[in-house]
């Protein structure tokens, strides 16, 4: 498990809270972006636990090691599989509403950067994220997730679960089984110090999500501010896909592990 996840405070302010956010993750999305074809073809494949990000932009993968913590997939176990797709039958069902966006937004649910061009975006319902914190409920999920039309509309495509940065793996596989699939946090964010914007961009990146820097003494030492945790656990289900392998995929546009825009989501603190 990650360290001191045990000693996360709830979140004071839930309005301060998701502007801050808003505005590291302008940054760190413009960062990707920018270190996009750069980072091409540069994929490393790692263990089970591996900490990796990705890019948005454009689709291609962009790891960068020490940002992302994923849950190890456990064996299966008698009824695993029954309860995934309990779960998928729900996210179906949630989600069945909103195929219109405009109804997705009538009903409370707002989008993280409209205006940041993503290959996914997150139509999210605060009440449901906060209510994560301590229940889980399939038919409330945290996010849906749409993708952009020629057009300008959205088409929809899945939706997301979030629980809180300090609950258990335990409490994770309660929710939805390990076995099917992996969770994850982000982790390590370096805030750059003021007049070093700059630094989050590029192949040579030393802060945010796809810098250098993944530890407290490194990132003080560059005059920094160190968050361990970005954002709380999450997952994403996309219940209209066919082939099993892709319903609880970790490839969310078929191209890179997450679009990095959901970061601002309730439940979701950085400490």
């Amino acid at each position: 498990m990650l360290s001191n996840m045990a000693q996360e405070e709830p979140v004071a302010s839930f309005g301060s809270f998701s502007r801050l956010f808003a505005a590291l993750l302008c940054l760190t999305i413009g960062s990707l972006a920018a270190a996009a074809s750069a980072s091409a073809g540069n994929s490393r494949q790692g263990e089970h636990q591996n900490a990796t990000t990705a890019s948005a932009s454009n689709g291609t993968m962009a790891h960068m090691p020490g940002h992302m913590y994923m849950t190890s997939l456990r064996p299966m176990k008698a009824g695993d599989q029954q309860k995934a797709d309990a779960i998928v039958a729900a996210a179906r069902t949630a989600m069945a509403p909103y195929e219109d966006y405009r109804k997705a937004l009538a009903d409370g649910y707002q989008i993280f950067l409209p205006n940041v061009p993503q290959s996914q975006y997150h139509f999210t319902k605060y009440e449901y994220g906060r209510a994560a914190w301590s229940h889980f409920d399939p038919l409330m999920p945290t996010s849906l997730l749409y993708k952009k039309t020629p057009d300008g509309g959205y088409k929809l495509v899945g939706a997301m679960y979030t629980d809180r940065v300090d609950a258990s793996e335990e409490e994770l596989n309660d929710r939805i089984p390990l076995s099917i699939a992996r969770w994850h946090q982000h982790i390590n964010f370096c805030k750059a110090p003021a007049g070093q914007r700059t630094a989050y961009f590029g192949p040579d990146a030393k802060f945010g999500l796809l810098g250098s820097i993944t530890s407290q003494e490194a990132c003080e030492a560059a005059g920094g501010a160190f968050h361990p945790h970005l954002f709380g656990w999450m997952v994403h289900v996309y219940p209209y896909e066919t082939d099993a392998k892709k319903i609880w995929s970790t490839d969310d546009d078929d191209q890179g592990h997450d679009n990095m825009d959901h970061s601002a989501m309730p439940g979701m603190k950085m400490n």
